[in-house]
């Protein structure tokens, strides 16, 4: 997890795919964290993103960085605990100007279930699994 967890960082922007009914959605993201053993991401409850987690909680998370790329299939499971909450904003102060704790839009998300693929042309493919 924590191999997983400094590649999303250095990568910076990472992609998360979502189903919304029968179409694919794939957005940029940004956040990501470790927390008392688990991998978390961040966003609003506003956003359509959060819809379509609520109805399928299976998402896809891929990103680039050198010659290696990741994809990572996870479940979302919501964590409405104000010390999540608090420990992504303390990782991602930036935040703090959208988000704040118990707003009743922040949400954080860990990866349930984690499967995590690294490639890249020039060498093997390995899994993480978490």
């Amino acid at each position: 997890m924590q191999t997983v967890h400094d590649f999303l960082k250095k990568a910076e922007t990472y992609y998360i795919a979502t189903i919304d009914g029968d179409q694919p959605r794939v957005r940029p993201f940004g956040t990501i964290n470790l927390f008392e053993g688990k991998l978390y991401i961040q966003t609003g409850k506003k956003k359509d993103v959060v819809k379509q987690i609520n109805v399928n909680p299976k998402v896809e998370l891929s990103a680039f960085h050198g010659e290696t790329w990741i994809r990572v299939a996870a479940t979302l499971v919501e964590d409405n605990r104000t010390e999540a909450q608090e420990s992504m904003l303390a990782a991602y102060p930036q935040l703090r100007g959208m988000y704040s704790v118990n707003d009743g839009n922040n949400v954080v998300y860990y990866l349930k279930d984690a499967a995590a693929t690294f490639c890249s042309f020039s060498g093997e493919t390995r899994e993480v699994k978490f």
